[in-house]
């Protein structure tokens, strides 16, 4: 009996270790673009976005940390980085915003208790 219910547990575990594995990336045309979904080793979504037919980064990226958590929103052109990309770490947000794929201006936000406080001149 000892042996049936091992042999469950390791079959059960084996089947949940192969079920996180399948979660592959997938690519998938749209018009003239390449739709993207990344994914953590835990199967959890990493990124969003588009790419062009020639491998460059276009439009809006998303990334997401292993719990789901919105990370970073991302604006590209061509591959070059442009507008504001908007970064989030706990209880702060930070916007840098690029020109000609430098950086332009970095503001920074954080929230305490119910106030905000900002960087920004």
């Amino acid at each position: 009996m000892k042996n049936l219910v091992c042999l469950l547990v390791i079959a059960f575990s084996f089947s949940t270790v192969m079920a996180q594995e399948l979660k592959k990336d997938t690519f998938i045309m749209q018009g003239d673009l390449i739709a993207a979904t990344l994914f953590h080793d835990n199967g959890m979504v990493a990124q969003t976005g588009f790419y062009t037919k020639d491998n460059k980064l276009q439009g809006e990226w998303v990334s997401y940390d292993t719990n789901g958590n919105r990370k970073a929103i991302a604006q590209y052109d061509n591959g070059q980085k442009v507008g504001t990309w908007t970064f989030y770490q706990g209880d702060i947000k930070k916007e840098v915003t690029y020109n000609n794929s430098k950086i332009a201006e970095v503001r920074t936000w954080e929230v305490t208790d119910t106030r905000m406080v900002t960087n920004r001149p």
